[in-house]
Parts: C-alpha cells; sequence; structure tokens
C-alpha cells in the first residue's frame, strides 16, 4: 500500500508538473503571438498627403480594372504606372489594382498612403509586404524604366527595407514641381499623336536601359 500510495503521489505530482507547462507554453505562445495590424491615427499619410474621406474612381485604359485615386497630378501619375504595367508586363483584370481605401490598418507605413490615394497596389496578393524576388528579369526591366522616367516621382515597394513589389507611391509633396512637370509630361504624350507614353515605349531600348540603371544608381 505504502508503494503504491508513493507511486501514486509521483505520478499527481509529475501529471500537475506536466499540466504547470503546458500551461505556461501556451501562455508564452499568447504572448508571442503577432499583434493585429496598427491602425494609422493620422490626417496625413506618410509621404505627406491628406487622408481622404473618399476618391474618384478611374478607368486604367486599355483594361478592364478601375482604381480610386486622389483627383490631379497624383492620379495622372499613378494611371501612367498602371497603364505601363497593363501593356508592357501583363494585362490587368477587374479587381487587380487597389487604390485609395479608408481601412486604416496598416502591415507597414508605406501603405498609409492608399489613405490619400497616392499609392497603388497591382496585385498585392500576388507581391504581398516582406516578399522579394517575385518579378522576372525583364519586368523587373519595365519597373525600372517607368521608375527613371517618372524622375523619383514614384517609388516602388520592391526597393523598401520592408518590400513590397506590388507597390507604387506618391513620393513627394503636394505640388512638387517635379511631379507637376512629369504629370504634365505625361498630359502631353496623352493629348498626341499616340507616338508617345503608355502603349509607345520600349523598356529595352539600350538608351532608356542606360538611363534607368544610371537614375537606379542615382537613387540607391
Amino acid at each position: 500500500m505504502i508503494k503504491t500510495d508513493l507511486s501514486r503521489r509521483r505520478f499527481v505530482g509529475a501529471s500537475a508538473g506536466v499540466v504547470g507547462a503546458l500551461a505556461l507554453t501556451t501562455v508564452g505562445e499568447a504572448a508571442a503571438a503577432p499583434a493585429a495590424d496598427p491602425a494609422w491615427s493620422a490626417g496625413r499619410s506618410r509621404n505627406g498627403w491628406q487622408v481622404l474621406r473618399t476618391a474618384t474612381s478611374f478607368r486604367i485604359e486599355g483594361s478592364d480594372s478601375t482604381v480610386r485615386l486622389a483627383e490631379g497630378d497624383a492620379a495622372t501619375v499613378l494611371l501612367h504606372v498602371a497603364r505601363r504595367f497593363n501593356y508592357e508586363i501583363d494585362s490587368l483584370r477587374s479587381g487587380d489594382v487597389r487604390g485609395w481605401t479608408d481601412n486604416r490598418k496598416v502591415t507597414a507605413d508605406y501603405e498609409s498612403n492608399h489613405l490619400s490615394g497616392t499609392a497603388i497596389a497591382i496585385r498585392p496578393l500576388a507581391y504581398p509586404a516582406g516578399s522579394k524576388g517575385n518579378l522576372y528579369p525583364h519586368e523587373l526591366i519595365v519597373v525600372r524604366d517607368i521608375l527613371a522616367e517618372l524622375d523619383g516621382v514614384v517609388s516602388w515597394g520592391g526597393d523598401f527595407t520592408t518590400p513590397k513589389e506590388s507597390h507604387f507611391e506618391i513620393a513627394v509633396k503636394p505640388g512638387h514641381p517635379r511631379l507637376k512637370g512629369v504629370a504634365r509630361k505625361i498630359r502631353g504624350w496623352e493629348a498626341g499623336p499616340g507616338n508617345e507614353g503608355a502603349g509607345a515605349i520600349d523598356a529595352f531600348a539600350p538608351k532608356r536601359r542606360s538611363a534607368a540603371r544610371a537614375f537606379q544608381r542615382r537613387a540607391a
């Protein structure tokens, strides 16, 4: 009987230890669980633009896709980015491009630029935050050409510390002279005979490749 009681006590004690260990593990795991995405509370997005209550919907030329953006120069420039993606990388379908949103939860601070309608994400589920190296080499050549063509007015999420290769944003403040100049140039292409701008660009031409590489070195 004594041996049985002792054995039973050892078993009960061991069981209690296991339960306690499991409880500690559970608490530890709960403490280590990632927090929910933080909410952006500021009245301006990270790039300095005013957060909008709503935004205008624009159709992306040559596609069935639409996107909501801040009106004016920001829309002119970001629509140009989307058109070039559509013509030179892959055809865009409805729902492929995300622009303005009123959802203040952000994975990274740069996603707050969607709140001001000054950022787009092209197929964000295919190119999510934190993932890099998803573009084929020829696709990357086109992206680099777009960035050089826009003279630093647009930044690409693939270059960020927390990368997001679907992300393109206005990188200058509202009214910046460079933004005005680039938007004016794009509008001139759109009003012209159609031999310039999106749909008429060869990103692989030697001069453009050289200019894109030079711009990337300066911007690094």
